[in-house]
């Protein structure tokens, strides 16, 4: 022990000058310390409490005479008293216990101010006979419960449990078995120890430690040693340890029996422990000297050693330790800060010894960390590289790493830099420049079994002990691309793993197999990715990919795997087209296929779409692309759909067979868009399965003129349907194309032949055959007036009157035969018309005469009263009844005509019904005669007029 390190770990509080206060007048016999106060109790009976600073407080007198022990409580503000009172009777004892209350001071008008005492107990009774009381200690249990443990000079201990206030209270006695000496069975000390539900309570004599289990009835006793100690020499550790202490050394003891011992030679006049600090007060017989010691078990160090006088006392209290002496001075220590030790400790470079402390004082990692710095920083500068990389090491976490790496960044220190490194990844710490740099070492030291190690490692260090993209990144630059593919497929990473096997290595069917193992939308997001440089060198192996991807086919595997976890929802091979950007022959073929197995895509127009545009085009492109002219060798033909030649081939013979090849590739593209065009527009759809506007481009811009015919027909364009003949000038096909969509009652438009004639008018050339047969089917239908004929075919130059001399002739007659029978209704007409008048005349100017003598009603002979209408009906008066204003005979006559007259007027209201019937009529003017004989437009613009006439217009809607 005497090789134990000596510190001053402790500092003298109060300047070393404190004292017990004057106003504690007697001699010191007992103390006690808690709750922020001092009490001491004197011989004279009196308790005294001192304040912080060792400050008087107040004082009271406890018992009549000395105050022998006492314990302040910790739990509540309770003082408990052993002393010596006034003998009530001779046969009872002096020594008496009393409880006081503190919080509770006597009422003012009392003698003195003190505390109320709540209990007063005499100790000693006829059951637990009087002796000298050597110890005594208080256990707080349950409020107000107490145990209270008295040990006797005679090896008995007295307990006393309950609630002394209210003298519920309950006695019993042990027994410590000593020698037939009674001085060496004397109780020096007694130590309780809570051990879960159990109760123990230690008791030491001179020669014996024992141990009681007061949870048994009755408590059970077990002897723990043959040695024991003397008064003042007993503590218990923060660990619930028994400390004894004898004059060879200090023993600690379990439940179990004796513990470990510490040779401290000398008397262990007292014995204490503070903050895991072993307090020792022992002395030395040949100096006659007093030596206090603190002691560091854990570091095995002394904290602090002072020669002191004679001491009667020992506390703890304000995280001091107070020595009262016996003259009344008092000593106080106080430890020093952490700061304060660790300097003393750097200033001497016992960075271990630092360590240590920080360590067993449980001090905060930041500090401890900051400890091992020094020391690490400390051995680097006496180019102890590695054992500072050691203490460097368990900085990691606190300390910033930066600050390491910069150290040994030297070449020649590389072995403790990776050593660093791989610790820092270890507690996943590293960030994407260490694992950079680590992985930089591995390769520059070309370890390759520790590159292994590092990335794969069975830990899951991989998965998560560092930045996955940094290192596939750096194992790539380094061309370690085994071990970068091992990471990305371990961490998922599928587009670091494809970009490896493609851009890297080459090996695209790998890739492929790979591709095929995901899952299906994680295989998608791969493909769209990386699928330009499969199509370019595995152009059949990939569209097989896509078309598994795309089709129930591919998903019925994934979903019986994903089943209840995954929800197939299948891509559109529209979100595949970029991958064919330079390839439209595999995208070709790729839409063939999907458009042969999936019938009801939701693409289906943006499909159809893309397939016209690379059936329709003249030299096949990516559609809305220019084809790149760069291509590969032995991938031409993907590219361009024809095959590449050099230089040497190029002779006559092989650009013409090229030629040939290509002509022929269009003709068959053609063909398969017209199909597509016909097909995708079945009869019974209103609008086509793809974008009429976008396939009506792509026919106009290659010249595909089937193309153009079928879907104006479709789309019942027709003008432009023979616009497309007369561009072509096929006179054949533009006749049999409007002898198809001319007739009028097939629900053609016979306004078509009007436009022919138009068109052989204007030709400049002789087509007096095609003007016949034209001629035949607008005389049939009565499609145009003659005049219009004559006007439209004089233009034409090259055609004579002996085209349309006899149609002239035909229509002459036609004309003659009408104006014939007009003139014969215009005769019948004016004759009607005369007749009329006369009669109007008639009825004005002469009296009419009525002759008949029955009642055209009832065939009755005529009587009075009779009436007579001026249409020669009489009717009896009776017989008409209440209508005697018209004739009921003719009367339903002139009411239709008065209604068709009504209706007709209403009807010249009506400019929308009038213009269809112009519209629709063969012959416009007939409808417009038919209005003007009908009287309706006449009596409007009539009307019209006087309306003008006066300043207004009164119907718009007039003719």
């Amino acid at each position: 022990m005497y090789q134990w390190r000596k510190f001053e770990f402790f500092e003298e509080k109060l300047a070393g000058k404190a004292t017990i206060p004057e106003e504690v007048g007697g001699r010191v016999e007992c103390c006690s310390s808690g709750r922020g106060k001092v009490v001491i109790g004197c011989d004279d009976g009196t308790v005294s409490l001192l304040d912080r600073g060792l400050h008087f407080n107040y004082a009271f007198q406890a018992h009549s005479s000395s105050v022998l022990f006492l314990q302040q409580l910790k739990q509540r503000n309770f003082l408990v008293t052993i002393g010596e009172d006034e003998q009530i009777a001779p046969q009872q004892s002096a020594m008496c216990l009393k409880v006081f209350d503190l919080d509770r001071m006597e009422p003012e008008g009392s003698s003195s101010s003190s505390p109320d005492c709540i209990g007063i107990l005499r100790i000693f009774t006829n059951q637990f006979p009087e002796a000298k009381i050597t110890s005594f200690l208080v256990l707080e249990e349950a409020p107000p419960i107490l145990l209270m443990a008295i040990g006797l000079d005679n090896g008995c201990i007295y307990c006393i449990k309950g609630d002394i206030a209210r003298e519920r209270i309950t006695r019993f006695k042990l027994q410590v078995d000593g020698p037939p000496d009674q001085s060496q069975s004397s109780i020096t000390g007694l130590e309780f120890r809570v051990d879960g539900q159990s109760l123990l309570l230690f008791a030491v004599t001179p020669s014996s430690v024992s141990l009681f289990n007061l949870q048994s009835q009755p408590p059970k006793r077990q002897t723990l040693d043959q040695i024991g100690c003397n008064v003042n020499s007993v503590a218990m550790s923060d660990r619930s340890e028994l400390i004894i202490g004898r004059h060879e050394a200090v023993y600690f003891y379990e439940v179990d029996g004796r513990g470990p011992c510490w040779a401290f030679e000398g008397e262990k006049k007292f014995l204490g422990w503070f903050r895991g600090y072993l307090l020792c007060v022992i002395a030395d017989q040949r100096s006659s000297k007093n030596t206090f010691n603190i002691y560091d078990l854990k570091n095995r160090l002394i904290a602090h050693s002072l020669v002191v006088k004679e001491v009667s006392h020992m506390l703890c209290e304000w995280g001091n330790i107070i020595l009262i002496m016996a003259d009344k001075s008092v000593l106080c220590v106080g430890e020093k800060d952490m700061e304060s030790k660790l300097d003393m400790l750097f200033k001497k470079n016992l960075y271990t010894v630092a360590i240590n402390l920080v360590q067993s004082q449980q001090a905060d990692a930041a500090a401890t960390a900051e400890v091992l710095r020094k020391y690490a920083d400390h051995l680097y500068s006496k180019q102890d590289y590695d054992e500072a990389m050691a203490q460097y090491i368990h900085t990691i976490g606190h300390l910033e790493p930066s600050y390491v790496i910069q150290k040994f960044l030297d070449a020649q220190r590389i072995y403790n830099l990776t050593n660093y490194l791989e610790n820092l990844h270890e507690k996943g710490l590293a960030s994407k420049d260490h694992t950079t740099l680590l992985l930089n070492c591995y390769t520059k030291l070309k370890d390759v079994e520790k590159l292994n190690i590092f990335i794969k490692s069975e830990d899951g260090v991989g998965e998560h002990k560092f930045d996955v993209e940094t290192a596939i990144r750096v194992c790539r630059a380094a061309n370690y691309h085994e071990h970068a593919m091992y990471v990305a497929k371990k961490a998922g990473r599928h587009e670091w793993y494809l970009k490896i096997l493609l851009e890297d290595l080459g090996r695209y069917d790998e890739a492929l197999l790979y591709i095929s193992s995901l899952e299906p939308s994680q295989a998608g997001v791969t493909v769209k990715e990386y699928g330009k440089i499969l199509i370019e060198h595995k152009p059949v192996e990939t569209i097989e990919i896509l078309m598994k991807l795309c089709t129930e086919d591919g998903e019925s595997d994934k979903r019986k795997a994903f089943s209840g976890s995954y929800l197939s929802v299948l891509p559109s091979p529209v979100d595949f087209l970029n991958i064919f950007i330079h390839y439209p022959q595999s995208l070709m073929d790729f839409l063939e296929k999907y458009t042969n197995r999936v019938k009801d895509s939701l693409a289906q127009v943006e499909i159809h779409n893309t397939l016209l545009e690379l059936y329709l085009s003249n030299d096949l492109n990516f559609p809305s692309f220019s084809q790149a002219t760069n291509g590969v060798e032995g991938n031409s033909r993907i590219r361009s759909g024809t095959p590449v030649m050099s230089k040497a081939e190029s002779n006559g013979k092989v650009i013409a067979s090229k030629d040939s090849i290509k002509e022929k590739d269009r003709l068959e593209r053609h063909k398969k868009g017209l199909n597509l065009l016909k097909s995708a527009w079945p009869s019974e759809l209103e609008h086509p399965l793809y974008d009429v506007d976008l396939a009506i481009i792509l026919c106009e811009m290659n010249a595909v003129k089937q193309g153009l015919l079928y879907l104006y027909e479709k789309m019942k364009l027709y003008k432009e349907v023979i616009a497309c003949y007369m561009q072509a000038h096929d006179h054949e096909g533009l006749i049999a194309c409007c002898k198809r969509l001319g007739d009028s009652g097939k629900g053609g438009d016979a306004s078509l032949w009007a436009d022919l004639l138009k068109y052989f008018g204007e030709l400049g050339e002789d087509c007096s055959k095609e003007v016949k047969e034209v001629l035949t089917y607008i005389e049939r239908d009565d499609i145009l007036p003659p005049i219009i004929v004559l006007q439209t075919l004089s233009r034409n130059p090259c055609l004579t009157l002996s085209v349309i001399k006899d149609y002239i002739a035909r229509k002459l007659e036609q004309e003659s035969k009408l104006i014939e029978e007009d003139r014969r209704a215009i005769d019948k007409y004016q004759e009607d018309t005369l007749a009329m008048r006369k009669e109007i005349e008639d009825l004005r100017t002469n009296a009419r005469i009525f002759q008949l003598s029955k009642c055209t009603a009832c065939t009755f002979t005529l009587d009075l009263p009779a009436v007579h209408f001026m249409c020669m009906h009489s009717f009896h008066q009776r017989c008409l009844g209440d209508n005697e204003k018209e004739c009921p005979e003719c009367a339903p006559e002139y009411r239709s005509v008065l209604e068709m007259k009504r209706n007709l007027e209403q009807n010249s209201k009506d400019q929308d019904r009038f213009f269809q019937q112009v519209k629709s009529s063969k012959d416009g003017f007939s409808v417009i005669a038919e209005y003007f004989g009908k009287g309706v437009i006449s009596k409007t613009s009539t009307a019209a007029t006087a309306a003008s006439e006066s300043g207004t217009v009164s119907s718009p809607s007039g003719f």
